[in-house]
């Protein structure tokens, strides 16, 4: 029992200490945190993976980005809702990210693993319906750089779905958002909120291609 106690303590402490030095400078989750952030925060609906499939309108037969995955709280789920018809790209820049959503994935054949930061251009034009970034956008230095990459990514009328949850070390405001990426191209779709997360819908229209 002491040792359970002792170890629960360390590894308190040890997130304590990642999401200060977060504060101080935009950092990922380091991969053996990544336990830490595979399950879905029980403070909000909004932000576990069901409501965030839903509320970006994840059909069958879609391509869907989920940048920044991590170890995969949302790849698999969405895997599984666009079928063996559509495809997931699974994009983080930490290779021990991917492989953990590898080892997840198990027999879906419909994902892609793509290891690269946003805005270095590693996406092709016009390729995806739908792009995720949950709890991401905060830790990206160069925001400007991400969007646009993704705006190219998406087709006309595609949508960028990002969610934030108030409990994230790199937590960014709607307002932040929406004023960051209208500047590239995006315009407001809607949204879900509660009082601990939002998922803003972000829409590239056809009017811009």
């Amino acid at each position: 029992m002491k040792i359970l106690i002792l170890t629960t303590c360390c590894l308190m402490a040890t997130w304590i200490g990642w999401r200060y030095a977060s504060r101080l400078k935009s950092i990922p989750c380091p991969t053996w945190l990544a336990w830490m952030v595979e399950r879905d925060n029980p403070f909000s609906k909004i932000n576990r993976a069901p409501a965030i499939i839903e509320n970006s309108h994840i059909l069958p037969g879609m391509a869907v980005l989920d940048a920044g995955c991590g170890p995969g709280r949302l790849t698999i789920p969405t895997a599984q809702a666009v079928g063996p018809q559509g495809k997931v790209v699974a994009m983080d820049i930490q290779a021990g990210m991917l492989e953990k959503v590898e080892k997840k994935a198990k027999d879906l054949k419909n994902i892609e693993f793509l290891h690269a930061g946003l805005g270095e251009n590693k996406l092709a034009a016009n390729q995806f319906d739908r792009a995720l970034l949950v709890t991401v956008i905060g830790e990206i230095p160069d925001q400007n750089s991400a969007l646009e990459e993704i705006f190219n990514a998406l087709k006309p009328n595609g949508i960028l779905s990002i969610t934030e949850i108030i409990f994230d070390p790199h937590y960014q405001s709607k307002d932040s958002i929406l004023q960051a990426a209208s500047s590239v191209g995006f315009q407001e779709k809607g949204g879900f909120e509660d009082w601990a997360s939002f998922t803003l819908l972000l829409e590239k229209p056809r009017a811009n291609y």
